[in-house]
């Protein structure tokens, strides 16, 4: 553990785990508090009470009492309201991090721990290959990942799950077993049971698949870097909300490169849609382009340019005074050519209106 923090460069002195009762999370949050005690750095466990099954809260007491016994922090969170009635293993898995997230941010904490290995890493990657994914999607997870200004870590991302199970058997300590993971209509408890016979039949195990996963994260790894490059040189950034680039410029790009820096631009918490982004790019290899909307973003051509500006409501508005004072304060913008729509944002985001 504590060279999977040197190396990712984590400093926290409290690091929160998340456990559901699982074999998993369980020893994860154990090994946490085991190996890293001695460095001085606190873990506190939390678990998400879904209430989607009759014993999820004896689950939870169950968990409590196990990290009571080790010393160790642990509070329970509790997934209140109405559940949705389709989509739940989405819905559940978002509405988890939604509540680890929001007691990290109440209480200082900015690194939480997860109990992901490599064969969750394995059915990722088969069900994303499944879903047509691209060179991105099918990096899959990585050791470490920022959500909402959030850590993730994932110091077990390449090891075997029976290296977790005989760790709790030699402690003596029983894990829950949730029965959804033998639900056979959600994908990946489908690829969990075939998973035996699928390495057995090709001789593809999760070592392997691991390899080749990090390979392409090396190589999606170089693709951004030179992606950001041609962010920082060929499209001008206003006030982070107005984004703008020469038309003739992104005629040259590669198709991917155009994919890439629409998809970048226009990204909110998730990138948008393959096919949405692609529509957008095939539009803009030709004029005369009319504008669309992705996302909250509107983007259009005006001056030889391609522009990206969020989208405002239409009680925005402003007169050619509220500009001129702008540029008062802001002399770079005085003569530039700067559709309506791109100054409304930028004045919204100095609240010059």
């Amino acid at each position: 553990m504590e060279d999977f923090l040197f190396r990712h460069h984590i400093k926290d002195s409290v690091i929160a785990v998340g456990v559901s009762g699982g074999a998993d999370s369980l020893a994860v949050a154990l090994m946490a508090a085991q190996s890293l005690a001695v460095y001085g750095k606190k873990i506190v466990a939390l678990t998400v009470d879904h209430g989607l099954r009759p014993t999820s809260a004896n689950e939870a007491a169950y968990v409590a009492e196990i990290m009571r016994r080790n010393n160790i922090e642990h509070h329970i969170l509790v997934w209140e309201g109405d559940k949705p009635k389709s989509g739940i293993e989405e819905a559940a898995r978002i509405a988890r991090y939604e509540l680890l997230h929001k007691w990290c941010a109440e209480h200082g904490v900015s690194s939480l721990m997860v109990a992901h290995h490599i064969l969750d890493q394995a059915e990722t990657f088969l069900m994303r290959l499944q879903r047509g994914s691209g060179l991105k999607g099918l990096c899959c997870m990585r050791e470490i990942s920022v959500w909402r200004g959030l850590n993730i870590l994932r110091p077990l991302l390449h090891t075997n799950p029976q290296v977790m199970e005989n760790y709790l058997r030699q402690r003596h300590i029983e894990w829950v077993h949730d029965e959804s993971n033998d639900d056979i209509q959600f994908l990946r408890s489908r690829i969990r049971n075939f998973w035996p016979e699928f390495v057995a039949q090709t001789g593809v195990d999760a070592e392997k698949l691991d390899g080749a996963i990090q390979r392409l994260q090396s190589s999606e790894d170089y693709i951004e870097a030179q992606i950001n490059d041609i962010i920082q040189r060929q499209v001008t950034n206003d006030a982070d909300v107005v984004f703008s680039f020469k038309h003739t410029d992104y005629l040259q790009w590669h198709a991917e490169v155009k994919f890439r820096v629409i998809a970048s631009l226009c990204r909110r918490e998730y990138i948008p849609r393959s096919d949405s982004v692609i529509g957008v790019v095939e539009r803009l290899n030709h004029l005369p382009f009319n504008g669309v909307t992705l996302g909250d973003k509107e983007i259009f051509t005006a001056y030889n340019r391609v522009w990206i500006v969020p989208q405002l409501d239409a009680k925005h508005k402003s007169t050619s005074q509220d500009w001129k004072n702008f540029t008062e304060l802001y002399p770079i913008y005085k003569g530039r050519k700067i559709p309506h729509k791109a100054r409304l944002a930028v004045l919204k985001k100095g609240e010059m209106f």
